[in-house]
């Protein structure tokens, strides 16, 4: 799967790894409805840091489709609220 930050660029990650994001992606949800933006921050990093030590890093030049759009670091808890879909940001 491949799998974008925004703002930093794609990487290419096993599909054994999908359910340790997803996880991540349910607690991320949670804090977010609960307002707990100290937990929806912390939590946010541990997602994008373990996509980045998990995958393989795409040429910056590399333009692939990617199954998964992340929101860069900084983003706040209103940006990422807007792009969650039902189930998260991770479907599944």
């Amino acid at each position: 799967m491949i799998v974008r930050i925004m703002g930093e660029g794609q990487w290419q990650l096993a599909d054994a790894h999908f359910a340790e994001l997803n996880k991540l992606d349910d607690e991320l949800l949670e804090e977010m409805e609960g307002g707990d933006e100290a937990g929806f921050r912390h939590t946010l990093h541990a997602l994008l840091d373990s996509v980045r030590e998990l995958g393989t890093p795409l040429p910056d030049d590399s333009l692939e489709p990617s199954e998964l759009i992340l929101p860069a670091p900084d983003a706040s808890l209103d940006q990422v609220r807007a792009m969650l879909g039902d189930e998260g940001l991770i479907p599944g």
